[in-house]
C-alpha cells in the first residue's frame, strides 16, 4: 500500500503539472489582499496565501516546485518585513506540497495526522527523500489552533473527504476560510480513495464549512468562493449520490452507471494514469467495492 501511495503521489504530481486545464496555468505568482492582513497567492498550479501577524508571519501551502516557493517568499517578503515563522499544510498533495524544500528549514510546519502520515509515505520516494526534513513539526486529529497575537487561527479536519488528511483554516474575525481541494467550482470534485478521501466524507465536510461562520472561501484551483458556490458544490455531490444509490439498488453495473450519467471511457492521461469520475468513486463506495 505505501509503495502505491508513493506512485500516486508522483502521479498526482504530474498530471497537475501537465494538465493545466485542470488547474490554473503557472503565471506571475502575485498576493492578492483578500483582508487586512490575508493574502491569496495566485500564480501557481495551486493557490496558496499566507497571514500576518503581530509579530510574524504564517503561509498555507507550499506550491508544486521549489521554485514556486521561492518566488511564494519573495512576495510575501515585498508585502512585510515581518519573518515567516509558520506554514499551514491543507493537505498532502503535491501541488500544495512539493514546493516545501523551497523553504527555509526550522519553522513550525502544521499539517492533519492524516496528512503527515500521507506525506511520510510519499517522501520514501528516491525523488522526494530529501523532502523529509519538511515533515509536519505540529499535527492534530479534529483541530487546534494557533496565536498569531491579534489573530487567532483555527485549524479543523472533519474527517475524510478530497483525502484522508484535510485541513480547514479558519479566520474567524474577518470570516475567511482556506479549504485546500475540498471544492472545485465548475467541475466535479476530485477524491484520492487510495489516500482514504470518500464522496460522503466530503459531504459531510462541506456541510461543516457551512457552519462555519465564514463567507469567503479560498479554494485551491478556483478565484475566491462565496457561500453560494460552496452551497452548490454540496448539491452537485448529493445529487450525484443519490442517483448513483438508486442505480446500485436496482442492481446496475458501474459501467451501466456510468452511461446513465452520459459518461464515457477516455484515454488515460499523464503517462498512462486518469482519475477515476466523482461518480465512479461514488459507485464504488456505495457498491462496497475496493
Amino acid at each position: 500500500m505505501k509503495g502505491l501511495t508513493r506512485i500516486i503521489f508522483g502521479l498526482i504530481s504530474c498530471f497537475m503539472a501537465m494538465n493545466p486545464g485542470f488547474a490554473q496555468q503557472t503565471s506571475a505568482i502575485k498576493a492578492e489582499p483578500i483582508a487586512d492582513n490575508v493574502f491569496m497567492i495566485t500564480g501557481g498550479i495551486a493557490n496558496a496565501g499566507f497571514i500576518i501577524g503581530d509579530k510574524e508571519v504564517l503561509a498555507i501551502d507550499a506550491g508544486m516546485t521549489a521554485d514556486d516557493a521561492a518566488k511564494m517568499l519573495d512576495t510575501i517578503k515585498k508585502t512585510t518585513e515581518k519573518p515567516l515563522t509558520k506554514l499551514v499544510l491543507t493537505h498532502s498533495d503535491g501541488d500544495h506540497i512539493n514546493g516545501i524544500g523551497g523553504f527555509p528549514k526550522g519553522l513550525e510546519i502544521y499539517a492533519s495526522e492524516g496528512a503527515r502520515k500521507e506525506m511520510a509515505e510519499a517522501f520514501e520516494a528516491p525523488q522526494l527523500q530529501g523532502l523529509k526534513a519538511y515533515l509536519p513539526t505540529q499535527t492534530f486529529s479534529e483541530k487546534m489552533e494557533i496565536d498569531l497575537g491579534s489573530e487567532r487561527i483555527r485549524l479543523l479536519h472533519f474527517g475524510p473527504a478530497h483525502t484522508s488528511g484535510d485541513t480547514v483554516l479558519f479566520l474567524p474575525e474577518p470570516k475567511i476560510a482556506f479549504i485546500g481541494d475540498l471544492v472545485f467550482l465548475g467541475r466535479d470534485p476530485l477524491i484520492h480513495r487510495q489516500k482514504g478521501g470518500t464522496s460522503l466524507g466530503l459531504i459531510q465536510s462541506l456541510q461543516a464549512i457551512l457552519e462555519l461562520d465564514a463567507d469567503r472561501y479560498v479554494a485551491g484551483h478556483n478565484a475566491i468562493l462565496s457561500r453560494s458556490d460552496v452551497e452548490k458544490a454540496l448539491k452537485n455531490i448529493q445529487d450525484k449520490v443519490s442517483k448513483v444509490q438508486s442505480l446500485v439498488q436496482d442492481g446496475k453495473s458501474l459501467d451501466e452507471t456510468k452511461k446513465a450519467f452520459g459518461i464515457e471511457e477516455s484515454p488515460a492521461k499523464a503517462g498512462g494514469f486518469s482519475f477515476p469520475s466523482l461518480v465512479e468513486v461514488i459507485y464504488l463506495e456505495l457498491a462496497g467495492k475496493k
